[in-house]
């Protein structure tokens, strides 16, 4: 059973043709998306254009993860909104960027072990894919056990 997100991205991914990791690139999934992908000396999204500060590949992929949320799932002017408001999409835009960067389907499919697995077949940081994948153990317990799989962090 999926969240609302994990549906979600879950589609996205369909339509956009892309199920196995190895097909997670920018370039492609902004190029599909239209939206134009720019490097800068900061990170925001204004219109169809995503630019992220250059960094690391990982950190430009969870960065990309976040704004993506912006781009697809928000609207308005961040600025001009009342500071709860900016903080809940911010909060989404965060809780977003785990499942976009590295996607429930996925994992199920892969039967992936640990946060080193996560992090070598994502492209993420370390402490990123250590979250994630306390995010997709926390679902196995929630809904009444662990169905018989063992994690190792």
């Amino acid at each position: 059973m999926y969240t609302h997100i994990e549906d979600y991205i879950k589609e996205l991914y369909t339509v956009l043709s892309i199920s196995k990791p190895e097909q997670l690139d920018i370039k492609t999934i902004a190029s599909k998306l239209g939206v134009n992908l720019l490097y800068g000396k900061a990170t925001f999204r204004d219109g169809n254009d995503i630019v992220i500060k250059r960094s690391t590949q990982q950190k430009e992929w969870q960065i990309f993860g976040h704004e993506i949320c912006h781009y697809l799932r928000h609207c308005g002017q961040q600025l001009k909104m009342h500071y709860l408001f900016r903080e809940l999409q911010e909060y989404q835009a965060n809780h977003f960027a785990y499942h976009f960067c590295v996607p429930t389907f996925m994992l199920d499919e892969l039967k992936i072990q640990n946060a080193t697995e996560i992090m070598k077949n994502f492209n993420v940081e370390y402490d990123f894919a250590l979250k994630r994948l306390e995010m997709y153990q926390s679902k196995f317990y929630y809904l009444g056990g662990n169905y018989g799989r063992s994690y190792i962090v």
